[in-house]
């Protein structure tokens, strides 16, 4: 049951992990819009699945979608999806132009990573929530008991505090990369 929790756990910072990847804000990449999600025929889709993005020069991409009907749709997901970009819409792309990291840029991207780092924390949370129940079944059903579910319980807790510090760290790295000049 531990194993299956580190793993939940792993897969909760990895995504964390590349939730920060995309922060590159100073610098045009395409992992800052590429998992925005737009709405295209009834369901849900990141924007690399349907459209190409181009870097065009340091500070600017290009959106391109094989859809032309989805130009509108992706301006759209960009800015509901509150990164700090202003796509502008022309022709048959979405062109957006990074903005430089000016101090008070660079505070509101802090404050990204703050609220990514504490949606981390309300997974981890989750999953420890939820294996929690889990363990309190099995003591019910008899199927450990009430030391093993005690000692199973500190085991998580030890797992759920070294995630929690694991994104602390992370969360500290990443503002601590933005605040630099």
């Amino acid at each position: 049951m531990l194993s299956e929790v580190k793993s939940a756990i792993d897969k909760a910072i990895h995504h964390l992990e590349k939730e920060f990847w995309g922060l590159q804000m100073w610098r045009a990449t395409p992992a800052i819009v590429e998992d925005v999600m737009v709405e295209q025929y009834g369901s849900m889709q990141p924007i690399k699945n349907s459209a190409s993005i181009n870097i065009l020069d340091p500070q600017t991409l290009s959106i391109v979608p094989w859809d032309k009907e989805l130009i509108h749709v992706i301006a759209k997901a960009i800015t509901a999806a509150n990164i700090g970009l202003n796509p502008q819409t022309g022709g048959e792309s979405v062109m957006i132009k990074v903005p430089q990291m000016t101090e008070e840029r660079r505070i509101e991207m802090s404050k990204i990573v703050k609220k990514f780092g504490e949606e981390a924390k309300v997974s981890i949370r989750n999953i420890r929530w939820d294996f929690h129940k889990q363990i309190k079944k099995q003591e019910t059903d008899k199927e450990i008991s009430e030391d093993q579910a005690r000692d199973i319980e500190n085991d998580l807790q030890k797992l759920i505090d070294e995630a929690n510090k694991r994104i602390d760290d992370a969360t500290k790295h990443k503002e601590a990369d933005i605040m630099k000049v």
